[in-house]
């Protein structure tokens, strides 16, 4: 996996789906430019949800372990087989879960649109691979999403960091993303690294107007390995950064429950392992 070669495509330019299938395919992640998401709308759900984690309200949404919907409280994750959490809280948004009665209808719509998107890159995923490999899939990747309820929009809070936490602690310990592709706002900070295959950490790209996108275990497992889900982590500032909250905006996109993923697994029945593996069931 050679990480000079994540691309950042322009999505309006006449290749851009080849482009962005290749990127995915030889490392796992691509960068967006020039993409229809309104980066102000993405700017206004930050500040409102900034001020959501930083008041008590949060704690009437606590999270409900079947559904998985509403406020997950700090430290309550942690990444598969490390045993320290991880130095964050967040907030899962789906179409018919809990929402927060002080913020503005502004994320619904940003769901929707990145949505939207992730269903057009995942098309152009479709169109771009071997033929020997879309015959090996259980439904084609399109019909996998379509109408999906379980794509999940995750607003993550990384509050500053104290003397308290731990050595080992950091904001996002190294993971792969359960999910088909994630679609990812810039966050209001850098600390995204991405891990190439000798095991050397990568800087992913943080500049204001991107979106970034990677491939999860499902797409890995579905295409028989074609795409990699690669470990990827948020490391702890070093600087004056250290007393700033960082807030990141992915969009995990899941197919339906019943869609057949490989000889051992469903979505549903992957999904539930993983969310056991990392503290969440």
């Amino acid at each position: 996996m050679n990480f000079s070669k994540i691309q950042t495509i322009n999505y309006d330019s006449f290749d851009a789906a080849d482009k962005f299938t290749q990127s995915l395919k030889e490392t796992g992640f691509a960068v967006l430019i020039n993409h229809p998401i309104d980066m102000q709308i993405v700017k206004d759900v930050y500040e409102e949800w900034k001020i959501f984690f930083h008041s008590d309200k949060k704690h009437e949404y606590r999270f409900h372990v079947e559904k998985q919907d509403g406020y997950f409280p700090f430290g309550l994750e942690h990444a598969k087989d490390y045993n320290h959490r991880d130095l964050k809280e967040f907030f899962h948004i789906y179409p018919w879960g809990r929402y927060p009665d002080t913020i503005s209808i502004k994320t619904k719509t940003l769901y929707n649109d990145l949505c939207k998107l992730a269903g057009e890159l995942l098309k152009w995923v479709e169109k771009n691979i071997p033929n020997d490999i879309i015959k090996n899939l259980s439904i084609p990747l399109e019909k996998m999403i379509d109408g999906s309820p379980t794509n999940l929009l995750r607003v993550i809070h990384y509050p500053p960091l104290r003397d308290t936490d731990e050595l080992e602690e950091v904001r996002a310990a190294a993971h792969e993303d359960i999910n088909l592709l994630t679609v990812l706002c810039s966050a209001t900070a850098p600390g995204l690294q991405a891990q190439d295959v000798n095991g050397e950490w990568h800087d992913v790209p943080c500049d204001p107007n991107v979106i970034i996108v990677n491939s999860g275990d499902m797409l890995q497992m579905a295409t028989n390995g074609y795409f990699p889900s690669t470990t990827h982590r948020v490391v702890n500032p070093t600087d004056d950064l250290k007393t700033a909250s960082r807030l990141s905006l992915p969009l995990f996109l899941h197919p339906h429950d019943y869609v057949k993923l490989s000889k051992e697994h469903t979505a549903k029945s992957y999904l539930n392992e993983r969310l056991e593996n990392i503290g969440l069931l």
